[in-house]
């Protein structure tokens, strides 16, 4: 019975970690600088974003037209659905050499910066 149980607790720990990804907990602080910013289509921001984030849409390009005139001494979160857009999103924003931070999903991105999801 105990091997019944231990394999069980096993599979629960997998299917927890599967179900939450490999995000970092680590809490995001946010100051007066910080921009958060939601890469998801208009659609999805709509439907519920993290409160006070702007709506940048990463597959429109609406985000690569308006990296140019975000302000270099500010600070960024980006998020989106899953968090495969975010990381697209940070990998162009560091490369116009601006401070990002990957967020992840926009639960994660909740969780780390203790802002509420809003509509």
């Amino acid at each position: 019975m105990s091997r019944l149980r231990s394999t069980l607790v096993a599979l629960a720990g997998a299917t927890a970690l599967a179900l939450t990804g490999c995000a970092s907990a680590d809490p995001i602080e946010l100051t007066s600088d910080t921009v958060v910013i939601d890469v998801r289509t208009a659609g999805e921001y709509a439907a519920g974003h993290l409160d006070g984030a702007v709506n940048l849409d990463l597959t429109s390009g609406e985000l690569a037209a308006e990296i140019p005139a975000l302000d270099a001494d500010d600070e960024y979160v980006v998020y989106c659905k899953s968090g495969n857009r975010s990381a697209q999103a940070t990998q162009l924003m560091e490369e116009a050499g601006l401070d990002v931070t990957d967020a992840g999903s926009m639960q994660q991105a909740a969780d780390a910066t203790g802002l509420p999801i809003v509509q």
